[in-house]
């Protein structure tokens, strides 16, 4: 089996592999203070099947450089075995145009991965994360390029502190456009400005490219603002996961 570790600013995702079919996920939230042993217990209680267990693989992208090397150490006591640590080095078969490819994020290259496979090029993937990033992929394998934009929860988060007369809200679909409360407002001008601000980058990258991409949404507000994108064709909440495991399987 192949535990998948995805390693971000707000959340670590887990997921637990048998060939090529993703038995069980598990997301939790990315607290700098953890140790490797508070990690392994984690490993432990959400994948029991392999505790204690040798002969499992493990793959990991980590945009959080201080916590890469406790979830590298958790993973190499937890399944008896190096784990693969995706870097802007390892083997995708992707080629990759930016300036500096040093400079790109291993979860980026796990969903362009990911998106090859499963949707085939050209393709645009939309991550939902602590920022919101772009990644376009065209044929020949070749990574185009990206947006990089403030993440929506990131985004309400900072209008709140800077705000003194706002206040937290539920980030949901509103009922109608118009809000007829300072809460109602909040939540439509953040919901509907993530979904115009999707469906404006995307169609900006079709008439620069001058493709018609699949356009897939990960991450986990993925699902809520596809409901209302013109642009977004699939929501894959395990797009990166899935990128791991080919990494992976190209790197045997």
């Amino acid at each position: 089996m192949l535990l998948a570790i995805d390693v971000g600013n707000t959340e670590v995702t887990l997921g637990l592999f048998d060939g090529a079919a993703l038995k069980r996920s598990f997301r939790m939230s990315s607290e700098t203070r953890r140790t490797a042993d508070e990690v392994l217990l984690t490993l432990g209680q959400v994948f029991p099947e392999l505790a204690g267990g040798r002969g499992h693989a493990a793959a990991l992208a980590s945009v959080v450089p201080n916590a890469t090397p406790l979830f590298v150490d958790a993973a190499r006591r937890f399944c008896g075995s190096e784990p693969l640590l995706v870097t802007a080095s390892t083997d995708a078969g992707i080629t990759i145009e930016y300036r500096d490819p040093a400079s790109m994020g291993a979860d980026r290259i796990a969903n362009a991965a990911g998106a090859l496979e499963r949707y085939g090029a050209p393709v645009i993937v939309v991550d939902f994360g602590t920022a919101t990033t772009f990644d376009v992929i065209v044929k020949d394998r070749r990574y185009r390029g990206g947006v990089i934009a403030p993440g929506i929860v990131t985004g309400a988060e900072h209008l709140i502190r800077r705000a003194a007369r706002l206040s937290a809200f539920e980030l949901k679909a509103p009922e109608r456009v118009v809000g007829r409360s300072t809460e109602e407002s909040l939540r439509s001008g953040v919901y509907y400005g993530a979904v115009g601000q999707v469906d404006s980058i995307v169609m900006r990258i079709v008439a620069e490219e001058n493709f018609q991409p699949n356009v897939v949404a990960t991450g986990g507000l993925a699902a809520m603002i596809a409901a209302h994108s013109e642009t977004i064709r699939d929501v894959d909440l395990d797009l990166t996961l899935h990128g791991l495991r080919i990494l992976h399987e190209r790197a045997k």
